[in-house]
C-alpha cells in the first residue's frame, strides 16, 4: 500500500493494491489468500474484480475506501445513497458483485437508488441484473497500471539476454510510460508470474518469458 503513488490521482483514490502483487512477498499463495479472507470476513478489507484481467482482484483497506468515495461524494446528490450503501457494505460484506434480488430484497435499494450508486462509481453494469462492487475513479490506474506492466516488461524483455537483476530493475529510471514506483510494477510482474525468478549469488534474476508482452 505504501507503494501506491497517491499523488498521480490528486489523492481521490484510496491506496490500492493487487492480490498477485502479495504473492511476490509470500510463495504460498494458499496461506496468503486465507489471510485475505479472513480480513475480507472481518470487514477490514474489500476486494474488487478489475475489468482488465478475469485474474485482477484489487484490494483496499475498507477504511480507505469509505473515505475516498465519501470525500468524492460531497456536495452531490447521490451522497445520501452512497452513505446507506457503504453502511450495508463494510460491516461485514465480501461480495465481488451484487444481483438485483439481493439489492431490492436484502439490502432494500430501489431501482432509482441502484442507478444512483452507479453514477457515482461505487458499482458498475456486470450484465443485466447484476453490478460488480467497483472503485470510483479507478479508471485512470488502470489505464496507467496496464500501460506501465507493458513498459516494465519491455525493459526485462530488451535487457542482455532478456534477463536482468530485480534490485537493477527496482533501481531503473522510470519512462513516461511508468507512472508508478518501479517496486509497484516488479511487484506485478514477479507475483502474475509474467516473469521467471532465478535466485543466483547476485539476488533474484527476473527472466522474461515468451508471450507475456499481450
Amino acid at each position: 500500500m505504501t507503494l501506491f503513488s497517491r499523488k498521480l490521482f490528486n489523492d481521490s483514490l484510496p491506496p490500492v493494491v493487487l492480490k498477485h502483487q502479495l504473492y511476490s512477498l509470500h510463495s504460498d499463495k494458499t496461506s496468503v489468500d486465507k489471510q485475505l479472507n479472513e480480513l475480507r470476513a472481518s470487514g477490514e478489507l474489500l476486494m474488487f474484480q478489475l475489468g482488465f484481467d478475469s485474474e485482477a482482484f484489487a484490494l483496499v483497506f475498507a477504511e480507505d475506501y469509505r473515505a475516498k468515495v465519501l470525500q468524492g461524494e460531497a456536495g452531490r446528490e447521490t451522497l445520501e445513497t452512497v452513505e446507506k450503501f457503504l453502511d450495508k457494505l463494510i460491516p461485514g460484506c465480501s461480495d465481488l458483485s451484487f444481483n438485483k434480488e439481493k439489492m431490492l430484497k436484502e439490502f432494500l435499494f430501489t431501482d432509482s437508488e441502484i442507478t444512483r450508486l452507479v453514477k457515482s462509481g461505487v458499482l458498475t453494469v456486470r450484465d443485466a441484473g447484476s453490478w460488480w462492487l467497483s472503485i470510483p475513479n479507478s479508471g485512470k490506474f488502470i489505464k496507467y497500471f496496464i500501460k506501465g506492466r507493458k513498459a516494465v516488461l519491455g525493459m526485462v524483455k530488451k535487457s542482455r539476454y532478456g534477463d536482468i537483476l530485480k534490485t537493477e530493475l527496482e533501481g531503473c529510471r522510470t519512462t513516461s510510460h511508468v507512472k508508478f514506483q518501479m517496486k509497484y510494477h516488479v511487484h506485478d510482474i514477479v507475483g502474475a508470474e509474467l516473469v521467471e525468478c532465478i535466485q543466483t549469488t547476485s539476488g533474484t534474476l527476473l527472466r522474461y518469458v515468451d508471450g507475456n508482452d499481450n
